[in-house]
């Protein structure tokens, strides 16, 4: 069975790519096809792979700034050729679905989430990625464009999997497909949990504004309560000057830093709606409980009282009253740790491999 893989982009280290570095490691040998490649933000993600980039590659800043040419996109996306590969395995938040397979060539894509920013979080996308005024004037045409092309991309998989229960019903909704569920993965052995901790809570993520960190920060201003912020983006400057002297930025840290930071801290904030929140498992994994907003995917995996608890609004007095409600010695670091087991990457690989052997036997009996 000779197989491709197809990516959005890489140009940076995210959940997504977690998935995709699964995928290269059930299946060593195939190529990455990426719209484009920034070896220098992927921080040896992915060195030493045979990657594959469209025409967008060789444009200036296209890299840096993708974000400003969605209108190319579909175009360079469609013009990769899969011809000779039996099976495609796409993992997409926008374009890499879109991709166009002959006949003899089974297409499974795995969606992160339908294309957020033609759909329901059109109307944020020019604030959030801080465009240009001259181009935020050209974007509400070129959206419409693109959401008519995402609805059409979305019927050239042959099978869907979803990230999450959420996301499923999301596909459900605006493509009008049916999928099967498999969650992300998380390698569980990075992570350990400890039975003593510090006098910190913890946020990590991409500084973006849809993840609401200002909410926060907001919140954690109000309380005096020590806060420590792992991650990197556009919000930083904004977050950074918002913040009194109990918060404390600690940019990117290492893959052997984090496990640490994770483990000792008190609870793991997580303000923002996800599809699924890579993030809240890992520190689930280290054994520590969640404080979250109850949206996205995240209810379906936090027992309150038990793994964390909930707050049902986006608004910083909310947070500051589960931080108030929340109590150490309510959680058990072990069960907690257990709770999130069942994401482990090994789990993960033999599930992926074994969708893909059974839809590929019944794709060749059929044909």
């Amino acid at each position: 069975m000779k197989i491709a893989l197809v990516h959005d982009y890489l140009v940076q280290v995210g959940g997504a790519e977690k998935v995709l570095e699964c995928f290269t490691e059930v299946f060593p040998d195939a190529p990455i096809h990426t719209l484009v490649y920034d070896k220098k933000l992927m921080h040896g993600f992915f060195e030493g792979k045979d990657i594959r980039t469209s025409f967008l590659q060789n444009i200036p800043f296209s890299r840096k700034k993708h974000r400003v040419f969605p209108q190319f996109m579909p175009m360079a996306i469609e013009q990769f050729d899969f011809s000779g590969y039996d099976v495609v395995l796409s993992d997409s938040s926008s374009f890499a679905k879109g991709i166009i397979t002959g006949p003899e060539t089974l297409h499974i894509c795995y969606i992160h989430t339908p294309m957020r920013f033609a759909w329901d979080d059109c109307q944020k996308y020019t604030e959030d990625f801080y465009f240009p005024s001259i181009i935020k004037r050209f974007i509400p045409l070129v959206m419409n464009y693109v959401r008519i092309w995402d609805r059409v991309s979305a019927d050239r998989p042959d099978k869907i999997i979803a990230n999450s229960k959420f996301i499923a019903r999301r596909i459900k909704k605006y493509y009008k497909r049916d999928s099967i569920v498999l969650n992300p993965p998380i390698d569980i052995a990075r992570f350990y949990a400890s039975e003593n901790h510090g006098d910190y809570f913890l946020l990590v993520g991409r500084f973006m504004a849809y993840k609401k960190l200002d909410l926060v920060v907001q919140a954690f201003n109000r309380t005096g309560l020590q806060l420590k912020i792992i991650g990197r983006g556009p919000e930083y400057q904004k977050l950074k000057e918002m913040a009194k002297g109990n918060i404390e930025f600690l940019g990117r840290v290492s893959d052997e830093e984090l496990p640490g930071y994770y483990a000792r801290c008190r609870a793991f904030i997580f303000p923002q709606e996800e599809d699924f929140g890579i993030v809240a498992i890992e520190a689930m994994a280290s054994g520590r409980p969640i404080i979250a907003f109850r949206g996205g995917d995240i209810p379906e995996h936090i027992e309150e009282g038990k793994t964390g608890l909930f707050f049902e609004e986006q608004t910083a007095q909310a947070i500051i009253e589960a931080v108030g409600k929340f109590n150490d010695a309510d959680y058990d670091p072990a069960y907690i740790r257990g709770q999130a087991e069942k994401f482990d990457k090994s789990l993960f690989k033999a599930r992926i491999k074994e969708y893909i052997d059974g839809e590929y036997k019944k794709f060749k009996e059929s044909n």
